[in-house]
Formats: C-alpha cells, sequence, structure tokens
C-alpha cells in the first residue's frame, strides 16, 4: 500500500516542492535545526488545539485524527462545529488565501465527510489579527484540481532536474539545502 499523504504536507508542497522534500529529509532531526520564529509561534498557537483546550464545550471537535480511504490522505483537523456542521482551520497569521490553504480545508473537509460528518460551511482563521475567512465548498473542477495536487505528490520526485533548483528563498530550509 503507498504511504498516506499527510494533509499538512499539502500547503507546503504547493509553496516549494523541493521544501516538502527537505522537510521529510530533516524531520528525524531536532527542530531546532531548521524551525524559525514563525514555526516555533506556529507550534506554541495550536497547542491548545492538540491538547483539546480550545474549548470544554462537547460541541467542538479538536484536533481530531482523520483519514480517506477514497484519497488516502490523512492528518488532524483543528476544529470541527457539531452544532453549526463548520470545519475551521486556525493559523497565526494569514496574509493570502492560497490554494495550498484551500486544498489543505478541503482535505479535512473530504476525511469528515468519509467519515460520517456533515460539513456545511469552511472557514480560515488568522489568530493575530483575528480575521475570519469564509471559503466556498468546493466545486466538482476544484476537486478536480485538489486531486491533480495529490497525483502531483505522489510523483514528485526531488532529483529531476527541474527541480533541483531551489525556488523559495523563504524556506525554512534555505541554508540548509545549499
Amino acid at each position: 500500500m503507498e504511504p498516506y499523504i499527510q494533509i499538512s504536507k499539502i500547503n507546503d508542497f504547493l509553496y516549494s516542492p523541493q521544501s516538502l522534500y527537505l522537510h521529510s529529509v530533516f524531520e528525524s532531526f531536532s527542530t531546532e535545526t531548521y524551525h524559525e520564529e514563525p514555526q516555533i509561534v506556529g507550534k506554541l498557537n495550536h497547542a491548545n488545539i492538540d491538547n483539546g483546550t480550545y474549548s470544554t464545550a462537547k460541541r467542538y471537535l479538536q484536533g481530531l485524527s482523520v483519514y480517506s480511504e477514497k484519497y488516502n490522505i490523512g492528518g488532524k483537523i483543528d476544529i470541527y462545529d457539531t452544532v453549526h456542521k463548520s470545519l475551521c482551520e486556525r493559523k497565526t497569521l494569514v496574509k493570502g488565501i492560497y490554494d495550498g490553504l484551500i486544498y489543505q480545508l478541503y482535505a479535512q473537509m473530504l476525511c469528515l465527510q468519509e467519515m460520517g460528518h456533515e460539513v456545511k460551511s469552511l472557514e480560515i482563521q488568522s489568530l493575530n489579527n483575528n480575521k475570519h475567512y469564509l471559503i466556498g465548498r468546493p466545486t466538482n473542477l476544484e476537486i478536480k484540481k485538489f486531486e491533480d495536487v495529490l497525483e502531483r505528490m505522489r510523483n514528485y520526485d526531488p532529483f529531476q532536474e527541474d527541480n533541483n533548483v531551489f525556488r523559495c528563498d523563504l524556506s525554512i530550509y534555505r541554508h540548509l539545502s545549499y
């Protein structure tokens, strides 16, 4: 069986496939080797979800592990409101709504649906400025584009000549890859 794709890696892949490859290489190292302040702050912000302390209300599923057999993807959601049937992905600071963020939310939604949960609305929350971005439910075309990204991830070869150029000078791995 082919290994499943981690939902959190979808955004990373679209940000920079080479960065995602390097992440997998350095995953067994201490994060102190390559994490910078934004990653450290993000991990701290995510702690209350991971610990299930975002809310004591039983209506919220927090940090729930999800998996889709159909797409062979899995990961964790941030918050699913069982009353409003809404799924929320929380980020420290959202500077723009990019495909990677949207596809990460689609992946979580598809997993939840396959697990029997109805999802009526999708949201990305920017914690630093408390902005909420409602994301429309995916159309058939958007699902097709999402599936194409998963296929590109499964077939990615970091050693192909075109991929050897490290395109992202902002990556936390930039100093490790030269």
